[in-house]
């Protein structure tokens, strides 16, 4: 409990709290001066911020050189650590790990429904998003649909980066957090199955032809996973 409140008033600072998202969105190590720029706010100033969500294992931090001479740079970048606040007590993680192991003791059969599920609620996704703004793919234009895109997969917790090649019928999507990964540590298989088919179901739903492979993911050696999907028109 002691924690939770801990954490709680490290967030109540509005200035502290955009500081945190600017750290996920940008997916990249920052330093106290582009913390200070970014918020035109004193560097003393957006050290005490970073600290304060460091004290509580939000951040890490360490010291490196930047070959530009001088002295070494202090770079903070997202904490690996999972934090979850529930009133009451809630466990949401054990819940999903006893189902998926349940799963995946049926075997195949079991890997093919988390496949089909996963790819149902990727789908379920968009439709959702689209009810909310209320909007239909008739209006979109390409560049709305990778907006839709970018929006359900910033939803779905993915911190989602997109880059798109000139022809418009390639989009690499670089995943920088998974949200299934502490499962993934003893559930590989049937985590990346139902991700991909996640994935595939978000994808498809908004682009009526495309394919996406899987170029590396994030449950190996790497601290993202990417894909890209290639659209025919």
């Amino acid at each position: 409990m002691e924690q939770t409140l801990r954490i709680t008033n490290v967030l109540a600072d509005p200035t502290r709290f955009y500081i945190y998202q600017y750290i996920i969105k940008n997916h990249h190590d920052v330093t106290v001066q582009e913390i200070a720029d970014s918020f035109d706010i004193h560097p003393n100033v957006a050290r005490l911020h970073l600290s304060k969500l460091e004290d509580v294992n939000m951040l890490v931090s360490e010291t490196r050189k930047t070959g530009k001479g001088g002295r070494p740079s202090r770079l903070y970048r997202l904490s690996d650590k999972v934090i979850q606040l529930h009133f009451p007590s809630r466990d949401y993680q054990l819940l999903a790990k006893i189902a998926i192991e349940s799963m995946s003791k049926l075997g195949e059969q079991g890997i093919e429904a988390l496949s089909h599920t996963g790819r149902t609620f990727g789908q379920e996704l968009v439709n959702q998003q689209l009810a909310q703004n209320a909007i239909t793919f008739e209006h979109l234009s390409f560049q709305g649909k990778v907006n839709l895109l970018n929006n359900v997969a910033t939803a779905a917790g993915f911190s989602p980066n997109f880059q798109l090649n000139s022809e418009e019928n390639e989009i690499v999507l670089r995943i920088s957090n998974c949200p299934f990964s502490e499962i993934a540590v003893t559930n590989r298989q049937a985590i990346a199955t139902m991700h991909a088919a996640f994935l595939n179901g978000i994808v498809q739903a908004v682009f009526d032809k495309v394919e996406l492979v899987e170029i590396q993911d994030s449950i190996s050696e790497y601290a993202f996973c990417t894909y890209k999907a290639i659209i025919t028109k």
